[in-house]
Formats: structure tokens, sequence, C-alpha cells
């Protein structure tokens, strides 16, 4: 069985077609999924597909590079969380490749998530991109390692991963990671820890080869999976395994 960890399955280019979503889901095996917030406004939707769902769970955050939407504030993140089916906080982190300029008020948007993940005790889905240095200091200075969590659809190097995971953090790894071009980071799904693994789609978006450049799904991660499967000399139902195991074990709010 394989969980997909990180997926927008309430953006348009999948909410209009959710039973093809599910039926993909149970014919590649792939058993849970955790829709993720971007902004508060949003979040409303994705409490009520995880509540309509048993198999579908929930984060509450604000995308670092979303400028035009409801700042979050601790308490109201505090608050938001406060649910059963809501098991993380994020997606955050920052992300300095789309944005330029002054970018303060990212890095303090960023320590207002990890502080709300260190108030409920639920972990942390980082986004980060061309910001790593910035990213793992603030972690290490608002503590972000006692929530733990996630550094989703990771794309940095060796060790920036040794770093987070230092931390207490998992990577988790995209569709990205069976594109041609992609040597380098599967080095790293070789490298790390097994224990320490996750795999996503971050659908709608990165679809794996063989479906690269259509609609991404929650179904394909299994694809994911068999890349990393791959680069380890292992089996693709061992990388589904364990990375299911490391789900449940993280995002413990989450029952089985």
């Amino acid at each position: 069985m394989y969980i997909d960890s990180h997926c927008h399955i309430n953006f348009p280019d999948l909410a209009d077609k959710l039973p093809e979503v599910f039926n993909l889901m149970a014919s590649n095996q792939v058993s849970h999924a955790l829709c993720i917030s971007v902004e508060l406004e949003k979040f409303p939707e994705i409490r009520a597909l995880a509540e309509a769902h048993d198999n579908v769970y929930a984060s509450v955050g604000v995308h670092p590079d979303h400028e035009d939407c409801t700042e979050p504030t601790v308490e109201t993140l505090v608050a938001l969380a406060d649910h059963p089916k809501v098991v993380a906080i994020g997606e955050t982190g920052l992300d300095y490749f789309r944005l330029t300029g002054d970018l303060e008020w990212q890095r303090a948007r960023f320590r207002t998530h990890i502080r709300a993940a260190r108030a409920t005790g639920k972990p942390l889905v980082i986004h980060t991109r061309s910001a790593a240095e910035d990213t793992l200091r603030i972690m290490r200075e608002e503590r972000a390692g006692e929530a733990g969590g996630v550094m989703h659809c990771f794309t940095e190097s060796l060790a920036v991963a040794e770093a987070a995971i230092e931390q207490g953090f998992h990577i988790s790894f995209s569709g990205i990671v069976t594109f041609k071009n992609a040597t380098s980071l599967r080095d790293v799904a070789a490298a790390i820890p097994l224990d320490r693994m996750l795999i996503e789609t971050d659908s709608p978006y990165l679809a794996p080869v063989p479906h690269r450049g259509k609609t991404n799904q929650p179904g394909f991660v299994k694809h994911v999976a068999e890349e990393i499967a791959r680069v380890r000399g292992i089996t693709a139902e061992a990388v589904g395994a364990a990375t299911t195991e490391n789900f449940f074990r993280l995002f413990s709010a989450a029952a089985r």
C-alpha cells in the first residue's frame, strides 16, 4: 500500500472528478491522501473533503508565496487545527524563487506556523525553494524540531536533507524524482534513511514519468515509490510499507 502525503485534490483540476481520483487510488493501492491547505479562504473545502472521506486527511496553513490572502495568526491556526481530521500545519516555509524584494513578511509567516505547530503538537509541512539556508535557520531558531514535520517535494542537496533530518524532519519525494534530469535528487533518495522518507504527488502538479505532462493525481504516487525502489535496490512494496509506517508515525493524529 502507498500513501500520498501531499496533494491538492480540492484544486479545480481534480475537484471536478473526485470519483475518478478515488478509483485510481484504489486500483493503484493508494490507501490514503493528505490534502494540503495553501490559504485560509479555501480551508473549509479541504476540511469538508476530509470529513466526507475516511481516507483523506487535511492540513491548515498558508503557502509562503500567497500574498493576497488572509494572514494567519498562531491563534487562528491553533483553533482550525483542533479537528480530528486536521493532522498537520502548513504548507508553510520560504520561497525566494517566485518572489523577490523584502520578504521579511514571508519569514514572519513561517515563524507563525512553527509556533502553531509547537502549540498544537501537530507536525509541519514545509515548502522551501531557493531558500534552504534561511529555512533551516528559522527552523532552528523557532525549535521546529519540537513539532517535527516533513520537507515536502524535496529538491535540495543531500546536505540540506541531512540538516533537516538532524532537526527531526522527514524528507518527501514527488514525481520530480522520476524526471530524466533529476540525477542528483535520485542520489539523495538513495542515501537518506528509509525511516525518514515520505512520498507524494503534489497533485495536480508534477506528474511522474510515465504520466509527465498530464494532470497529476494521488493514484500516481506509486510511480514515485517505484523509482525510489529502483535507485535503492529494493522493491516498491518495501518503499510503500516503510513510507506508510512513517506517515502514521509522523502524522500521529491520523487514524489508520
